[in-house]
């Protein structure tokens, strides 16, 4: 199995792969990103000749980040079952809006707030339910001949270079308020998105697949080690291959894109929230251990810290909505 990784260790982070307990670094001056840009064939490739000659440092003695530093992250909706749940939390209604079946949905986060495993994840100001999201991220990679535009599901699917767990920090009160707005969410979501513990290579899945393009691999979250939510990622209303492709329509898609398949069922907060009808179990605490694990990729852990204790709301200022600039008199 080839996991791609990036690390800190004795003083400065280091790419490369993890095999059998250790680490293997990369060159000083090649990434991860150097691999996506390369393509899958060439990253095996280097894989088998770093493994091969690259001094072992032992990954208990490394610090691990987020695998990749992401070029941008479009994050799905992938599961209806968790459509169903947190509408009925956040909106207070039943069922499934007739639009989710028609296409893909997403939005983009922020990659500039991307954690790994293991990193502490504050509160942000103003938010009193902080919530998890337990999602699959696939990475897009280079491939030979292809600009990742209006890509067919076939072309989507050799796009994409791996996969990685993704776990989409939700402030759910903040978000309740801004998708009143028919736009967002934006500071519900973009404080934390958390990747890891690194990508491995699609190739790894490849007889995993069935028929229709789907990957049964279990998806699980506990909090403080009490099972929270149990899922497979096969029952995603579309496989990745068709997600990568929605992504590219009329657009583009690029080696170090994250595309997150949104939510598995019964896999955050919210959506037990409102199967539930109360806030059962309760919103994350200061000292909370998240812990997500994903069949054939691995385990992401992070503790939650304090709250940042701000006010960052502003209210709008009430305007004339004149459609003329008024005159300001010349004083004497």
């Amino acid at each position: 199995m080839v996991k791609i990784a990036r690390w800190n260790h004795d003083g400065g982070t280091q790419s490369g792969f993890v095999d059998g307990g250790n680490c293997y670094a990369l060159p000083a001056s090649h990434s991860v990103q150097d691999l996506l840009d390369g393509g899958l064939e060439a990253a095996l490739g280097a894989a088998r000749e770093t493994v091969g000659s690259a001094a072992p440092v032992p990954l208990a003695e490394v610090e691990l980040l987020a695998p990749l530093v992401p070029a941008s992250i479009r994050d799905f909706v992938a599961f209806e079952e968790h459509v169903e749940g947190v509408r009925k939390s956040i909106d207070g209604v039943a069922g499934v809006v007739p639009e989710w079946y028609e296409a893909p949905t997403f939005y983009f986060t922020n990659p500039h707030t991307v954690t790994g495993t293991g990193e502490v994840i504050g509160i942000p100001a103003g938010c009193t339910d902080l919530d998890f999201e337990t999602e699959v991220a696939a990475v897009v990679g280079r491939v030979p001949a292809s600009d990742g535009r209006n890509l067919t599901a076939e072309e989507a699917h050799r796009h994409i270079f791996g996969y990685t767990i993704l776990n989409d920090w939700s402030a759910r009160d903040l978000q309740r308020r801004e998708m009143k707005v028919s736009l967002g969410p934006c500071k519900g979501k973009d404080f934390s998105n958390t990747l890891g513990p690194w990508i491995v290579t699609a190739d790894e899945f490849e007889e995993r697949h069935d028929a229709e393009g789907f990957l049964p691999i279990s998806m699980a979250v506990e909090v403080n080690g009490q099972a929270i939510g149990q899922d497979l990622l096969s029952n995603m209303g579309w496989p990745f291959a068709e997600l990568v492709a929605y992504a590219s329509q009329d657009s583009v898609v690029r080696p170090g894109d994250v595309l997150g398949s949104g939510t598995c069922g019964s896999g955050c907060l919210a959506e037990l929230w409102g199967r539930n009808g109360s806030k059962t179990p309760p919103p994350l605490q200061t000292g909370d251990v998240v812990r997500m694990t994903v069949e054939g990729i691995g385990t992401i852990e992070n503790t939650v810290g304090t709250r940042r204790e701000a006010v960052t709301r502003v209210a709008a200022r009430p305007r004339p909505r004149n459609r003329v600039a008024a005159v300001a008199s010349a004083g004497h």
